[in-house]
């Protein structure tokens, strides 16, 4: 199936096969170098003619949460052939050299809601771009402190905000009052999750903590290992059913009871072999995916795995490095690699089907300034993924072939979500842009 481009300049003009900087590499898709790793991710000529079939789009009316839903498994979202930007508005301080805005927004019954890196939260319409209320969260003691990590959820008319002040609060979605607040000493890393009445959040010294959505009472804690290296993301724990899987810094991925936090199993994504001493981190900042009794997680060291649920048995494993979500469709897991390709792989057996590499450098000459991707979000028949040089790309999910860019205001590190037929963007520059 053919796919549109992902949407057309705010003039109303579609874009078809604009410059993006020279990056675009359709010939190589067949055997691409990895560069920060010892092996190359490689399409398997074995499985070249095995036809990708997706599911059908459906349209999902929220976004509730990182990855779409509690498991990471969206699926496949419904948007037009064609896109066009519907508005664009600030939410308040963006990235600078000390901080990252890299936190996804999250959508419920018809407002956005999204937070900058001080703290400022903002409920917007999503129909006209408006801001409802914004809300500032911080410590009074700490006014002028910067906050590392953290990230947004939403339910039941309730915002649950993570920040890396150590605190998780819970404001009314219609006010942005606040409700409760759990306090803690422990920067928190990434956003929650939500499930069955529990918040799962992870701490920067790799706790995972469980606490009532109604009041913010801790349930149970389990810990991982400390990790003192790490990158500046985090994952957010995936829960299906009654477990709970959580993706530490320290590579660990350990399945939990949502009960009673007792440990079922746990791995660690780690290899041998590394080239250079930014490969040695065993970080996991991709959200694990469950699926079919299956957990798959990718982690920055160069390890994908699929996880039996129950066992903790490997299925089949892979040498991707990664650090974001990958996202399932169907029988393949699209991933974006951190060399700056972006692959179909094959659930049942971790095979690659297609590879494209993306611009590398915002300089492909000088080769100064490596480029960040986000993504991917796999909508309408195209995957749709952004770049911190401000370029969002759609490629087919199909074969990997480049279908189109659009031009945002500024880079995006964090990942776009859909909701309700919208995609939206949130730039480093702290602009929200909605494009349907």
């Amino acid at each position: 199936m053919a796919a549109a481009v992902l949407a057309g300049c705010s003039s109303g003009e579609d874009i078809s096969e604009p410059d993006v900087g020279g990056g675009y590499d359709a010939d190589n898709r067949e055997r691409i170098a990895v560069l920060t790793f010892e092996q190359e991710l490689a399409a398997d000529p074995a499985i070249a003619d095995v036809r990708v079939i997706l599911p059908r789009p459906y349209r999902n009316k929220n976004w509730p949460q990182s990855g779409g839903t509690a498991a990471n498994t969206a699926q496949h979202l419904e948007i037009a052939p064609t896109l066009k930007r519907a508005w664009r508005t600030s939410i308040g301080r963006g990235s600078d050299i000390l901080t990252r805005l890299d936190m996804e927004p999250v959508v419920e019954d018809g407002t956005v809601f999204a937070i900058d890196t001080r703290g400022l939260v903002s409920a917007i319409d999503t129909e006209t771009g408006r801001k409802r209320w914004q809300v500032r969260l911080e410590r009074k003691k700490e006014k002028k402190a910067l906050a590392f990590g953290g990230g947004l959820a939403v339910q039941g008319g309730v915002l649950y905000v993570a920040t890396g002040y150590g605190f998780l609060s819970a404001l009314d979605t219609d006010t942005g009052r606040e409700i409760w607040r759990h306090d803690g000493i422990v920067p928190l890393r990434g956003a929650p999750s939500i499930s069955e009445g529990r918040i799962f959040t992870l701490t920067q010294d790799n706790q995972l903590l469980a606490l009532n959505a109604k009041d913010g009472s801790l349930i149970w804690t389990q810990s991982g290992l400390p990790e003192d290296a790490g990158l500046l993301g985090a994952a957010s724990p995936a829960v299906a059913g009654d477990t709970v899987v959580a993706a530490m810094s320290s590579g660990e991925l350990m399945a939990m009871r949502v009960e009673n936090g007792r440990l079922a199993w746990q791995d660690t994504l780690s290899r041998t072999r590394r080239l250079t001493p930014l490969a040695t981190l065993a970080d996991i900042d991709g959200n694990p995916v469950i699926s079919r009794n299956r957990v798959y997680a990718v982690g920055h060291a160069g390890r994908m795995v699929a996880i039996d649920m129950r066992s903790g048995e490997r299925v089949w494993e892979s040498n991707v490095p990664s650090v974001h979500t990958p996202w399932i469709g169907g029988d393949y897991l699209y991933v974006l690699s951190v060399d700056a390709e972006i692959a179909a792989i094959s659930v049942a057996d971790g095979r690659v089907r297609w590879v494209t590499r993306l611009q590398r450098f915002k300089d492909p000459e000088d080769r100064d300034t490596p480029l960040s991707w986000t993504g991917p979000v796999l909508a309408g028949d195209r995957l749709i993924i952004a770049s911190s040089h401000g370029y969002v790309l759609s490629i087919s999910p199909y074969t990997g072939d480049f279908l189109g860019a659009e031009k945002l205001p500024d880079g995006a590190l964090a990942s776009p979500v859909v909701a309700d037929g919208t995609v939206y963007f949130l730039t480093e520059g702290a602009d929200l842009v909605a494009y349907r």
